[in-house]
């Protein structure tokens, strides 16, 4: 038996005995994952076989790496219910495609299946969770492992092998359409989670994430999707690295479509080998954005030599492009070392003896029915997104009206609720915000709905039938916000964002906006209904935060739910009925304007004016901030050590910080006790406050609980004025509360000396 055979010898044998073995094309077959998973296959009713061209890929390159989106299903693919792969029919269709590869290559190198799992598996029959923007809202670490874990043993029930999730972005630029990817504008934050879903992904051994995007690609230029982004080397290590350093042990990271300082991330070596692999040690694959390589183009027009920059920089699998397939040739011309071909082969073959692939190519044909676990688990995400923004003369929760009008585009819109990357759904599984509540309404209570308008167009007498409806309502529910539904009608380009507009659409890959503010038509809806001086509850659902301060003035109530998922308005229904009491807080600070823009709460505390001539300089709802039907009372904060020297910190030793919350009120609740921190001694400018600890708690009625916050090391150093991490011994400020407008202070010292 071949060593690679052997499951018996080391993975590092495996892959050096393999790679000894294969040929240079049979190498650059590995590299590849050029099809679209779409094309390769034929459905003929309940039948399937694989297509001219998958067996023409394998034939060409004796092999092939990974192949991207078999079950993709949506607009740009066209697959749906009708063409495409049900779940049923998804482990047989994936062994059909990995055993003609295995039994007519000379080696037998099982592929990758690779999927989209921004939300969920972006293919029929899935479960869809709330999107990255929304679940940053959760505050919940364990939350988001579940989450991964079981979109997980979904796929891998399947037969994929590699899921893409977005998690690396930060998001700095509400008007990026890709904004609802990011799960914060917080470094920490977005780390924390980025941690979580590589540990529920892998946990099994047999899923492998690769992690979207490195580096930066949350701060483009204007806002413009894969634009350049103009950050220096310390904003990119403070602000975009910490959740790539969370999670190394990730097995795959996609780089980014942007570049950083004139260098696109997928010819950047000090990026994609320098810091990532030398610095940090991932040791995984760094696959390429969609057709990403084909850009390396704009700096040499040879294809050849496009290769050779990829390559250098450290991508090792392509995905789309027109570059890797010349990888063979840029060798043969002297253009690259055949030596880094073999360093990226080896990568995407350890990866498959890692997951054991070569013991097990092929999954069991008859796929579980979904869990109702899963369901469960998407419905607690759905309810801890909601964040409860206002709440004046204590109007929610919904209590002695018998009549609620439900009004907007978003009220009865279950494709507005998902986010982009979104499959054609089975609507008998998603509960839309009106379904929700006339489930939950008590059995006295009338709900009646009308649409008002689309997200960004009138409808036909639209607001005159919703101001008749919501005249005869005690109470208004107005379901506003955004969209990123795409339909089978839309234009796409060639890496499947989006490149027409819709009247029920303003928000996903490549659709920037300029203004942040909520369209006309639904401005003009919210102030025909508020007119009639009726209570009226906004609610957002919508993929960035748009900027609302007419709506925040002059509504009764206002929470935002942000793309909340398949079972988002049932969460929602629970929230207004008082069943769930809300928990979330902004994982992202709301604006007042678009000129205000940057808004980020973690700005730098230098010496500036703060307010403009003609605008105020403060976020509308700063990061962190949610309501609750509780009422919460920071007491008192205490740590046990005031001073730590930089050795001790170095040794592992951490300050710990004993804060004591109070609920007040008769209704038991979640409360986000956050920790900031403010050095007030640098060898540069620091920021005005930056997270740096976080726990989520349950506390009882009229209940007080002690919590404890620790940090240590990794959350005080900096990126010194001598670049690099170190400790510099000084004062640090200490901020504790519900958000980051804090109630508590203290101050901590760190030493050179002994204490």
């Amino acid at each position: 038996m071949a060593n690679y055979l052997d499951a018996t010898c080391d993975v590092t044998e495996r892959v050096a005995d393999l790679l000894g073995r294969m040929t240079l094309v049979e190498k650059c077959g590995q590299l590849n994952q050029r099809l679209y998973g779409w094309d390769t296959f034929v459905r003929d009713g309940e039948d399937f076989d694989v297509t001219a061209v998958f067996k023409d890929e394998v034939a060409t390159f004796g092999g092939i790496g990974a192949l991207y989106g078999l079950f993709r299903a949506d607009p740009w693919s066209g697959m749906n219910h009708e063409n495409g792969i049900s779940r049923e029919n998804s482990a047989r269709v994936a062994n059909l495609l990995q055993r003609y590869v295995m039994e007519n290559t000379r080696l037998g190198i099982p592929m990758l299946l690779s999927e989209e799992v921004p939300h969920g598996h972006q293919a029929l029959d899935s479960e869809s969770y709330p999107v990255n923007l929304a679940r940053g809202a959760s505050f919940n670490r364990e939350l988001q492992r579940e989450i991964a874990a079981a979109i997980a043993t979904e796929i891998r029930d399947k037969g994929v092998h590699l899921a893409l999730a977005s998690a690396l972005d930060i998001m700095r630029d509400p008007r990026w359409g890709r904004a609802e990817e990011c799960f914060s504008e917080d470094p920490y934050l977005a780390a924390e989670f980025t941690k979580a879903i590589t540990t529920g992904f892998q946990e099994s051994g047999e899923i492998a994430v690769i992690l979207k995007h490195f580096a930066a690609q949350g701060e483009p230029v204007g806002g413009h999707n894969s634009g350049p982004v103009s950050i220096g080397m310390r904003e990119l290590r403070e602000i975009f690295l910490p959740p790539m350093v969370a999670a190394t042990d990730a097995l795959g990271v996609m780089a980014a479509y942007n570049e950083i300082d004139g260098v696109p991330c997928h010819a950047n070596v000090d990026l994609l080998t320098g810091i990532l692999r030398d610095e940090l040690g991932f040791e995984g694959i760094v696959m390429a954005d969609g057709c990403a390589l084909d850009r390396l183009l704009s700096l040499t027009s040879d294809t050849k030599k496009a290769a050779a920059l990829g390559l250098t920089a450290g991508v090792d699998l392509s995905l789309w492009d027109s570059v890797y397939p010349d990888l063979a040739a840029a060798v043969t011309a002297g253009e690259v070392d055949e030596a880094l071909v073999d360093r990226a082969v080896s990568r995407v073959l350890r990866v498959k003896f890692e997951l054991g692939l070569f013991e097990k190519p092929y999954v069991t044909e008859k796929v579980a029915e979904r869990s109702a676990s899963w369901r469960t688990l998407n419905l607690q995400a759905a309810r801890e997104a909601i964040c409860l923004l206002e709440n004046r003369k204590n109007v929610l929760p919904l209590r002695g009206a018998k009549h609620i009008a439900v009004i907007g585009p978003n009220a009865d819109a279950l494709y507005n609720q998902l986010g982009d990357y979104t499959a054609p759904q089975n609507m008998a599984d998603g509960v839309t915000i009106l379904q929700g509540l006339q489930h939950l309404a008590p059995e006295n209570v009338t709900i009646s709905y009308e649409k008002g308008s689309e997200v960004r167009e009138k409808v036909i007498n639209g607001v005159e039938k919703a101001v008749e409806l919501a005249n005869s309502a005690d109470v208004i529910v107005l379901a506003l916000g955004g969209s990123s539904a795409r339909n089978f009608d839309m234009e796409f380009l060639n890496n499947g964002a989006v490149s027409s507009k819709g009247p029920n659409m303003d928000a996903g890959e490549n659709v920037d906006v300029a203004d942040l503010a909520l369209p006309d038509a639904q401005i003009e809806l919210f102030q025909a209904v508020r007119a009639l001086g009726k209570p009226v509850v906004v609610v957002l659902v919508h993929g960035r935060p748009n900027a609302i301060p007419e709506i925040s003035e002059q509504a009764d109530a206002l929470l935002t739910a942000w793309y909340p998922g398949a079972q988002g308005g049932t969460a929602v229904a629970e929230v207004l009925f008082g069943i769930t009491n809300p928990s979330g807080k902004l994982p992202v600070s709301i604006p007042r304007s678009s000129g205000q823009l940057p808004v980020y709460y973690n700005q730098k505390a230098g010496e500036y004016k703060e307010d403009y001539f003609d605008e105020r300089g403060a976020a509308l709802y700063n990061f962190g901030y949610g309501l609750s039907y509780s009422d919460f009372e920071y007491q008192k904060i205490e740590t046990t050590r005031t001073s730590l020297t930089i050795a001790e910190l170095e040794a592992g030793e951490q300050f710990e910080f004993r804060v004591t919350i109070a609920n007040n009120s008769s209704v038991a609740g979640q409360e986000v006790v956050q920790l900031y921190i403010h050095d007030e001694e640098a060898s540069i400018t620091r920021r005005k406050k930056e997270l740096k600890s976080f726990q989520k708690i349950e506390i009882g009625a009229r209940k007080t609980q002690e919590v404890v916050l620790k940090i240590g090391l990794a959350e005080l150093q900096i990126w010194s004025i001598k670049n690099r991490w170190e400790l510099e011994a000084g004062n640090v400020r200490i901020f504790v509360g519900g958000s980051s407008d804090t109630a508590l202070e203290t101050m901590i010292q760190i030493q050179n000396g002994v204490v």
